[in-house]
């Protein structure tokens, strides 16, 4: 039996809760908060407000990381340091600077630290990934991500820290974004360079960014196209098209269908996950078991943080192109 404890017990956290109560073998026996008032999201765990004394007082074997961003890096690598596997919510840090302590721990560490970015393992993203591995359409020529949400004014008030770059570390690519940049990516592999351009529209100010749009070129020679805002009138639906020589598919929310004729070919329908938000979609479920089945069988079938720090370096050369006014490359960033 794998002994689990949850640091955190925000709104992500009942997602995990839920998860880890479906996975064989895996027991949670302790939580932690620093809002005593959130014992009642997980009675049937000890509770703690204090990572650090939860960790002392009960033997773990792996931890999940469901915290503000700006706490993610310091609480995982005090983990890591004590042997414990780590299961982590996006994003890895707050910067790539941010990143190279984990990585750092990680690499000193036996125990495993996957990042949940469950889109991954959707059931359209796979369906996709195995038609680009086929080859059957031919090269891929583009990949179009588009995210268009809202995001009120009270959505930074009930939780300031999402407002601040000290805290968030940025807006909507890091947070909303980060899903369809990792995904772009994933698809169309190594990028040579972006050009970008970041910028606030909401008719009231925080911090952080809340529209990004960016030309990505690939290494293979394929262009991508990203935008992604909260300035939306409501929560429109993702896409994420790409273009092949021969023809064209378009995961759109959570249903994949081929695009390029006058009808609409569905190919494949992501798992919903019943009472959640639309957009946390059921997969990770999926991507829980799969980093448990990982340690059970001391198996690297996961996903690793330097996945994550892709996804980071592409953020961060978005942000640094649109300051700079010029194309980044990103082997430019360590």
């Amino acid at each position: 039996m794998i002994r689990t404890g949850i640091i955190g017990m925000g709104d992500i956290a009942p997602i995990h809760i839920e998860a880890l109560n479906k996975t064989k073998n895996v027991k949670i026996i302790a939580a932690c908060d620093i809002d005593e008032s959130k014992k009642a999201v997980f009675k049937e765990a000890a509770f703690y407000t204090d990572y650090k004394e939860m960790m002392e007082k009960e033997e773990l074997d792996c931890v999940h990381i469901c915290l503000p961003h700006h706490l993610h890096v310091p609480v995982s690598v005090y983990c890591v340091e004590k042997g414990l596997n780590v299961f982590m919510e996006k994003p890895l840090g707050l910067n790539i600077d941010d990143c190279k302590d984990i990585l750092e721990a990680a690499n000193n560490s036996q125990a495993k630290l996957g990042i949940c970015l469950q889109n991954r393992v959707n059931e359209t993203t796979e369906k996709l990934m195995e038609i680009a591995r086929s080859k059957n359409y031919g090269e891929i020529k583009g990949i179009k991500g588009l995210v268009a949400w809202h995001r009120p004014k009270s959505y930074f008030d009930e939780k300031p820290w999402r407002g601040k770059l000290e805290t968030a570390g940025g807006g909507v690519m890091i947070n909303q974004g980060i899903h369809t940049l990792d995904i772009m990516q994933l698809i169309g592999g190594e990028i040579e360079w972006v050009k970008g351009s970041v910028s606030s529209l909401l008719d009231y100010r925080v911090e952080v960014e809340d529209t990004a749009v960016a030309n990505i070129k690939f290494k293979n020679g394929a262009s991508g196209m990203f935008f992604s805002t909260n300035a939306n009138i409501e929560n429109s639906s993702i896409e994420i098209e790409v273009l092949f020589e021969k023809a064209r598919f378009t995961i759109k929310g959570d249903r994949l269908y081929r695009t390029d004729n006058d009808k609409l070919d569905l190919l494949a329908e992501n798992t919903k996950l019943p009472g959640s938000k639309f957009y946390y979609g059921a997969s990770h479920k999926k991507l829980i078991n799969k980093f448990y089945k990982a340690i059970e069988e001391d198996s690297d079938d996961y996903i690793k943080i330097e996945e994550g720090i892709d996804a980071m370096k592409l953020i961060e050369a978005i942000k640094r192109s649109s300051s700079e006014n010029k194309e980044i490359k990103l082997e430019e960033l360590t």
